[in-house]
């Protein structure tokens, strides 16, 4: 019974049927409930926008497991580090005019853009100083798995120190009006959060199947060993791996805080997410972690409407846990 299983879970429509079927049910559920149509368009419309999001950290996070066999339990913690420097760089610069239709000027472009290699290269001190150590000891997964809690702990702790548990936003008190876009009120913002994000994920996609590094990484996730046998510098390859995971945590971070507003636990409460969207996708895959971060994203937002909003990272625990019972490789890992 269990081949039988396993047989028909091989089968290439398998993946395409449960990614329906995950995007299918939370809306099929709110209209069960008698939500209107509107809402439902509504939410799955912003469900999108923080899907883009999250799928900037989740190709980050799936990355470095793919090349490291290892979990970044800080990847969230990183994330609010390049919201919050972004924050600094913001007050540094000079303020501008808005750039119409967005409520946001220059000064954000360069915040967001400077917010990548910072992130980045913090992200780097902090595997030369703990993981990189770690690794060369051969430590045990549930050190490198408290080595990581630890970080996220720490960077939580200092953004507390330095900017307090207060809500801070980038542009106190300017106003964000909205447009109707097929009957639903959207920020500008929002569409320059979505294309900026997609905009990212074609270039990740353009790095790993037309660069040298990409092929280096994708030969380093599929066999470690056989690359470093096979002369790829796997050194400086994981280098670039933090580097990159770094700064699109980094520049989700900005996205996020940009949409709503920047506090010291914003990318702690989407660890779960993000983690979600990995697993969804298939670890290790960084075109099934965007697939994955979409359906958390739509799945979140769709269900606020039949649900308390407090309990979206259940939703996502949910869908985790029926992946990982239905097809635990997820839907495009191997």
């Amino acid at each position: 019974m269990r081949t039988v299983w396993q047989h028909l879970l091989a089968q290439t429509w398998v993946p395409w049927t449960l990614l329906a079927v995950f995007l299918l049910l939370p809306l099929l559920l709110a209209l069960g409930l008698e939500v209107s149509g509107d809402r439902v368009l509504a939410l799955t419309i912003w469900g999108m926008m923080l899907g883009s999001i999250l799928a900037l950290g989740a190709i980050g996070l799936t990355l470095v497991y793919g090349i490291l066999r290892f979990a970044n339990f800080a990847h969230g913690d990183l994330m609010t580090l390049g919201a919050y420097l972004a924050l600094v760089l913001l007050l540094l610069l000079p303020q501008g005019e808005a750039l119409a239709p967005f409520s946001f000027g220059l000064e954000l472009l360069l915040a967001l853009a400077l917010a990548f290699p910072l992130t980045g290269l913090a992200t780097l001190l902090l595997d030369r100083v703990v993981y990189r150590p770690l690794r060369l000891q051969r430590a045990q997964p549930v050190i490198l798995f408290m080595a990581a809690f630890a970080l996220a702990f720490l960077l939580r702790s200092l953004v507390y120190l330095v900017w307090g548990p207060d809500f801070l936003f980038y542009y106190q008190g300017r106003p964000r009006p909205a447009v109707e876009f097929l009957g639903v009120a959207v920020r500008p913002d929002q569409f320059f959060i979505l294309g900026l994000a997609l905009l990212l994920v074609f270039l990740i996609y353009l790095l790993l199947e037309k660069t040298k590094l990409g092929k280096a990484m994708r030969a380093m996730a599929d066999n470690p060993d056989l690359a470093r046998v096979s002369g790829i510098p796997t050194e400086r390859v994981v280098l670039w791996t933090w580097f990159l995971a770094g700064g699109l945590a980094g520049v989700s971070g900005v996205l996020l805080g940009l949409d709503a507003q920047l506090r010291p636990e914003m990318g702690w409460f989407l660890l779960l997410p993000l983690f979600a969207a990995v697993i969804l996708g298939g670890i290790g895959n960084p075109y099934g972690a965007l697939v994955g971060a979409m359906i958390i994203g739509v799945a979140q937002q769709v269900s606020s409407s039949f649900l308390n909003p407090a309990y979206a990272p259940g939703v996502a625990f949910v869908l985790l846990i029926l992946m990982l019972l239905v097809r635990p490789q997820g839907l495009f890992g191997r």
